[in-house]
């Protein structure tokens, strides 16, 4: 399999519920194109995201984390995106991928947003992660990530950068101009789903899920409704566009003390 056939499901999260959330979106995933091989799901797609995690935290083998084995199952699918999770009395906002199989890869958000006081509750991952399936090496992120372009440096040879958010309006142009640089400097597929709506902290939402491809070339931008995308992107294409245009070659070679 050299191509994704990708569903992004931008959704209106419900507050704190995760079984509301995951009954709205398996009736996302009941309609989609039969060969879709990925699905990205919203940062904290089973509770919005939250500052209490002790309400409504699951361990890695909770209910949110089976639905999604179910429907990665089901569907023969990919299904990925971030949930609130916890191991004791410890926090994580922490990126799910579970393959067709069920198996999981796991990640956790390295940059806890500060400004909020997310560093406080929850705990910060404290390596990148990459993660192979269907031939692509995917690089994944959670909402503030995506800011840091050193912690996003592509020289592990990733082909998908996939960011998951709950990205508020009075920044969504940050969120704009960030996911396709991160495509354009990166010379990588790059992949980010938001969620829309409002928050129990009064916060908006306005989707701009969308995906660019390796020069920043927009694949599909989403308005402010809860609704799904897809498109397909091609390994094969990539490689040799990289081949024409070998930018990453010429990347400063530098490390960090």
């Amino acid at each position: 399999m050299r191509k994704l056939h990708v569903a992004l499901l931008q959704a209106d999260l419900i507050w704190h519920d995760p079984m509301a959330n995951q009954k709205q979106l398996a009736k996302q995933l009941a309609v989609l194109p039969e060969q879709t091989n990925l699905v990205v799901l919203p940062e904290m797609w089973a509770t919005g995201f939250t500052m209490t995690p002790s309400e409504v935290a699951e361990p890695i083998n909770g209910s949110s984390v089976q639905w999604m084995q179910h429907m990665a199952q089901t569907y023969d699918t990919a299904v990925c995106g971030s949930l609130s999770i916890k191991e004791g009395k410890t926090f994580f906002n922490r990126f799910v991928f579970v393959h067709p199989s069920g198996s999981i890869n796991t990640y956790d958000k390295a940059h806890p947003y500060t400004p909020s006081g997310e560093a406080r509750i929850y705990t910060a991952g404290t390596k990148r992660e990459l993660i192979e399936y269907a031939g692509f090496r995917i690089r994944p992120l959670v909402c503030y990530d995506l800011r840091f372009p050193v912690f996003v440096r592509n020289t592990d040879h990733y082909d998908l950068l996939i960011c998951v958010a709950n990205w508020p309006t009075a920044r969504i142009q940050a969120w704009n101009a960030l996911l396709q640089a991160r495509a354009i400097e990166n010379m990588a597929y790059s992949i980010g789903v938001n969620r829309t709506g409002k928050d129990a902290y009064r916060l908006n939402y306005p989707g701009a899920s969308a995906a660019y491809n390796a020069l920043g070339d927009e694949l599909v931008f989403m308005e402010q409704k809860e609704t799904v995308a897809t498109f397909s992107i091609a390994l094969d294409e990539l490689h040799a566009l990289r081949e024409k245009l070998p930018f990453l070659q010429d990347m400063d070679d530098f490390t960090l003390g």
